[in-house]
């Protein structure tokens, strides 16, 4: 019976003990510290500017003259739209939305600096538009063999179109004379 008793008093030492120890007070200082610790990890430890070859959705990436150090040139990201969809205009605005973040989240993992570079940039983002899958793909090939990063988004098919279907392609972010050269002659959405 000495067990019944002693139950209910170590529960509320510990509950004394939980409610003591999370306050306010304690919690912000702690959460901003690991922030900063983080933060500096992150910049003192420099990814690799070496790039393994990803598989991305689209295919292979692997960076070659496209990609170049130099931190103070003009980049950006375009996204190519399929027009033979038939897509309205949010699902259209939902696929693009698709393309820059999946392609960021592919090179959060493996090309941090690239990112940071077009961060600095202002993140700019064109949406322009191609006839069919064919001319995607060669869009994507033309892209990837300058080295640029694509990403292609494939519909899970809930609503406009069948699952499967390729609607954007993302390609960059990357220098803008290389993006333009792939994208350059495409009309604007």
């Amino acid at each position: 019976m000495g067990n019944k008793s002693s139950q209910p008093s170590n529960k509320k030492q510990e509950k004394e003990w939980l409610t003591g120890s999370f306050r306010p007070e304690n919690f912000i200082p702690g959460l901003i510290i690991g922030f900063i610790s983080g933060l500096l990890f992150d910049l003192l430890n420099p990814p690799n500017t070496h790039v393994k070859k990803r598989n991305f959705l689209s295919g292979k990436f692997q960076p070659q003259q496209a990609i170049s150090n130099n931190g103070d040139q003009e980049m950006k990201m375009v996204l190519v739209v399929r027009q033979d969809l038939k897509m309205g205009s949010g699902k259209i605005a939902s696929q693009c939305a698709h393309a820059a973040t999946g392609m960021y989240v592919e090179l959060m993992q493996s090309h941090r600096s690239l990112l940071r570079q077009w961060e600095q940039c202002g993140q700019p983002k064109i949406v322009v538009t191609c006839k069919n899958q064919p001319e995607m793909n060669k869009l994507k090939d033309a892209a990837q063999s300058i080295g640029l990063p694509t990403f292609m988004v494939a519909d899970a098919g809930r609503t406009q179109v069948s699952a499967g279907s390729k609607t954007v392609l993302a390609v960059g972010p990357g220098p803008k004379a290389s993006v333009d050269s792939v994208t350059g002659k495409l009309r604007l959405l």
